[in-house]
């Protein structure tokens, strides 16, 4: 079996490999050949968690092609007070025709990258090209995940973040400034969230906030959103207003309307209907939905993630850790 620790995912999936790697996956998924059974959440009330089991099949032409996987990943409060990291995860991948495991991989690492690598995907497809200008909300893994992969479609030269914990700030400041060019790329940190929006051609939302976190009337035309930090329906980081008047693009229209906060309350409050969603991502990527219509129109991608995103992603990031001779090989 292949042990593939966070280092080593981190090198076997660079970020412009997984963007392609998501609209891979979200094809499938939107073509019928991705199985997805609703992800199982296990509460861990006694020690403030949760553990999620997220299992997901890819077919396809050839055994080669295929993806068959499953992660688990657990979401604890009390962890940061222990010195680790809230969410811990690690991805099981199996043969496809034997089931036979075949692989561990450092699931944090993985959900990191592919869930940015989703919105990179989304942001390739729904933004202007001649974006230039970020706003990021939140400075946590998720933030720096996403810098990274709307860096790697667009010619980004300016990034404005804003947290309501600027004690983390500085810390993301610094973390940038060593994977951007210091030459072409400036990083602001904004007081206030209408300050982000000012100029900005992307929006990424990756937070935990329960309530939006910016004012619809602050965003200019022509905008893409992004929004990943919400996947429940008492959870939301995007005013309504702003929902109503964008083209929603999600990651899957089931899930969104069981999970997205984002959407789910605009729809209970009556200012969308279930038409409203536009499009699955994986419906753009094969031709079958248009994206953007004009310049000043506003996109808005929703995704709350899809086990298929791992399966995918594992593969990609095996078949790369082979050739680089990455991780370790331990017997099983």
């Amino acid at each position: 079996m292949l042990i593939l620790n966070a280092a080593d995912v981190r090198q076997a999936l660079p970020m412009t490999l997984a963007v392609e790697a998501m609209k891979q996956a979200f094809a499938a998924f939107s073509d019928g050949k991705a199985l997805v059974p609703p992800r199982i959440h296990l509460p861990i009330a006694p020690h403030a968690g949760v553990s999620l089991i997220m299992p997901s099949f890819v077919d396809a032409a050839s055994t080669a092609e295929q993806a068959l996987a499953v992660k688990v990943v657990s979401l604890f409060d009390g962890n940061q007070a222990r010195g680790l990291a809230r969410l811990q995860a690690a991805v099981v991948v199996l043969e496809p025709d034997t089931g036979r495991p075949i692989a561990l991989l450092d699931g944090a690492m993985l959900t990191a990258i592919r869930t940015a690598a989703a919105s990179g995907a989304a942001t390739d497809l729904l933004a202007r090209r001649d974006c230039r200008t970020l706003a990021l909300f939140g400075v946590g893994v998720q933030a720096r995940a996403h810098l990274e992969a709307m860096c790697s479609v667009r010619p980004i030269d300016t990034i404005c973040v804003f947290s309501r914990t600027p004690s983390q700030v500085a810390e993301f400041v610094e973390c940038a400034a060593r994977v951007l060019d210091p030459s072409g790329t400036r990083i602001i940190v904004a007081e206030s969230p209408q300050q982000a929006l000012a100029d900005a051609d992307i929006v990424c939302c990756t937070t935990t906030s329960k309530t939006p976190i910016f004012d619809n009337a602050d965003l200019k035309p022509g905008v893409h959103l992004n929004a990943v930090g919400s996947y429940t329906p008492q959870a939301r980081e995007v005013p309504p207003e702003t929902v109503r008047r964008a083209l929603v693009v999600v990651d899957s229209r089931q899930a969104a309307w069981e999970q997205a906060g984002d959407l789910t309350q605009p729809l209970q409050a009556g200012l969308i209907d279930r038409e409203h969603i536009h499009a699955e991502l994986g419906e753009l990527v094969l031709g079958r939905r248009p994206g953007r219509s004009d310049d000043q129109q506003i996109t808005f991608f929703k995704s709350v993630g899809l086990a298929v995103q791992d399966a995918v992603a594992a593969r990609v990031a095996m078949e790369n850790a082979a050739r680089l001779k990455l991780g370790q090989v331990v017997a099983w």
